[in-house]
């Protein structure tokens, strides 16, 4: 078992931790993703997808659709396989359960970014103890534009 100090180095919240998953990443599963473009679950995964990320929605109520010309599955187990980056967007009390199904994927993402307004300190230091970097409570696109557009 990692000690503190080792597993709490994966909770990101510093400007060269945040520029780096940017710089690492390609693939971003979305969860939670939305089809209407007033959503933020689907204008942030196309601003990602605009700035060269190739985004993987997730939402079993539109399984089978496409969003952002990408298939929809229901579940991150019907991904094609490995992303980087799994960016969630659901409520906090969700979070337990999906770091569950995380942790149970044959594959690991680098990172589980909960998008602004998320946070739940138990499911990411069990995600963190694991080995994945997580990022609580920030959205992806600000935090984008302010890093790496400048």
């Amino acid at each position: 078992m990692a000690t503190t100090e080792q597993w709490t180095t994966n909770l990101v919240g510093d400007d060269a931790g945040l520029t780096r998953i940017f710089r690492e990443a390609r693939t971003v599963a979305v969860l939670g993703a939305k089809a209407q473009p007033s959503e933020s679950a689907h204008y942030v995964p196309a601003y990602l997808a605009r700035e060269g990320y190739r985004v993987l929605p997730v939402n079993p109520t539109l399984a089978g659709t496409q969003i952002l010309g990408e298939p929809v599955v229901p579940t991150l187990a019907d991904l094609a396989g490995p992303v980087d980056v799994i960016d969630v967007f659901r409520r906090p009390e969700y979070l337990p359960g999906h770091a569950a199904e995380i942790l149970k994927l044959p594959w690991r993402p680098a990172v589980v970014w909960f998008q602004l307004g998320i946070r739940n300190d138990a499911a990411a230091e069990r995600l963190a103890r694991a080995g994945i970097r997580v990022v609580q409570d920030r959205c992806m696109m600000p935090e984008h534009r302010r890093l790496l557009t400048r």
